[in-house]
């Protein structure tokens, strides 16, 4: 992780620092996820089966979890974490159970009322990943709104580990959360699984989760080829830290390292106007870096990361909303005065006391944001994203009296003569029995 001076680099080595890693190589993957795509869609259950052989080197005999495998993995979590899995379950229940809309309801109070209804989507495909970690709270994430929502066809596609299984804790989390359909697939494919359907897996109408860039562009595949919605291309983890002076550099360096460990494909970047700051945070990196389990992967994603020096906190707030990060982290005096100024981030952690760790697992927010700089666009994961909605309009014969004439001369103008005498008609037997 090197410190770059913004102002030194050319325009072209300036958009460098702020390319992701995800973004070389595009091509030659989107056809391979297309390839799995199709396998899937042609295949089903025994594409799944071949897939997990070739890609995860697995040979699975089942592709839904067993009975039996969900009593043995209730022995092997411990009280205490089942305790923390369910806190946790509780405080992002509350969270997303304040979101619920209300049925909206106009009344012109000139004969027409227009109204809107929430309906949960019927049928929810979600992906936890796998890879390296069993990310228990990605299941929260996903399955509490669902739940909340009420969602009635909610299933769950992890890919299993080398013995052909699902880590016990994400299995008592899915059944903490309500979920008793969980699939032992993972990658592109668990994707077109869900989108496609096979005889073990159902097909669904959205597909939610986050993923490598397989799982994003299968994804992405999905809209284009209108098999599924999804709720939003969530990739490789990435981390924004903005900090002054009189940042604390350990706490800096625990969060850029914390959002590296996902994945070496994820992105950490600092941007602070202090060269003092940003040594201190490099060798509290190193410092750190010895004491953490998963140094390959974090030595990796640190290769692909930046330091960045401007001017001031401003300049960094403007370079931080061209990037438009997953995750913002304000480690500066006041941070509360530059929210006006922060256009795109996916979600914001303020000052000191706010690790991006924290909201990974317990504020109750949701930890699934989009990424690859989508927050341009794209808003993170909350109930509305499990929701439709139903317009309801109606008319009285005075409401049609009122904006029926309205409605002719734009029919008119757009020379559309079917929609002028659908009004026309009704116009004619409203006055008809008026007279």
């Amino acid at each position: 992780m090197k410190i770059n001076f913004w102002n030194k680099l050319t325009p072209e080595e300036q958009n460098q620092r702020l390319l992701r890693k995800t973004q070389y190589n595009q091509s030659a993957m989107c056809k391979q996820v297309a390839n799995i795509m199709a396998q899937v869609k042609t295949q089903g259950d025994d594409a799944l089966f071949a897939l997990t052989e070739q890609l995860d080197g697995v040979k699975l005999t089942s592709l839904m979890v067993s009975p039996e495998e969900w009593v043995q993995a209730e022995s092997l979590v411990s009280d205490a974490e089942k305790e923390a899995i369910f806190q946790v379950v509780q405080r992002v229940k509350n969270h997303h159970q304040a979101q619920l809309p209300e049925n909206w309801l106009f009344d012109s109070l000139d004969g027409i009322v227009c109204q809107r209804l929430a309906r949960p989507i019927d049928r929810v495909g979600l992906y936890v990943p796998g890879g390296t970690a069993p990310l228990v709270s990605t299941v929260i994430m996903l399955a509490i709104p669902a739940s909340v929502v009420g969602c009635k066809q909610r299933v769950l596609c992890t890919p299993p580990d080398k013995m052909g299984k699902i880590n016990p804790a994400i299995l008592v989390a899915a059944k903490t959360c309500g979920i008793h359909q969980v699939c032992k697939v993972g990658g592109a494919q668990a994707i077109a699984a869900m989108a496609y359907g096979t005889t073990t897996i159902p097909k669904v109408d959205k597909i939610f989760g986050p993923g490598n860039q397989w799982v994003t562009q299968a994804k992405m595949q999905c809209v284009q080829e209108n098999i599924a919605g999804i709720d939003m291309p969530a990739g490789p983890s990435e981390l924004l830290v903005i900090a002054d002076h009189d940042a604390n550099c350990d706490f800096v360096a625990a969060d850029l390292l914390s959002q590296a460990e996902h994945d070496v494909c994820a992105q950490v970047l600092l941007l602070t106007p202090s060269l003092t700051l940003a040594k201190a945070v490099l060798a509290a990196i190193t410092r750190q870096l010895k004491t953490l389990s998963r140094q390959a992967i974090i030595t990796q994603a640190l290769e692909n990361s930046s330091i960045i020096m401007v001017d001031d906190i401003l300049t960094a707030i403007a370079l931080s909303n061209r990037y438009g990060p997953e995750h913002l982290s304000l480690q500066v005096e006041n941070p509360e005065q530059y929210l006006p100024h922060i256009t795109c981030a996916g979600t914001i952690f303020m000052g000191p006391w706010t690790p991006e760790a924290l909201g990974d697992y317990a504020t109750g927010a949701n930890h699934v944001l989009p990424t690859a700089g989508f927050t341009h666009l794209m808003s993170g994961l909350t109930v509305q994203d499990f929701i439709k909605t139903i317009g309801v309009q109606q008319a009285s014969a005075q409401g049609l009296l009122k904006i029926g004439p309205l409605a002719k001369q734009l029919a008119q103008m757009e020379a559309l003569t079917a929609h002028e005498n659908a009004i026309q008609c009704r116009l004619n037997a409203c006055q008809r029995s008026l007279s």
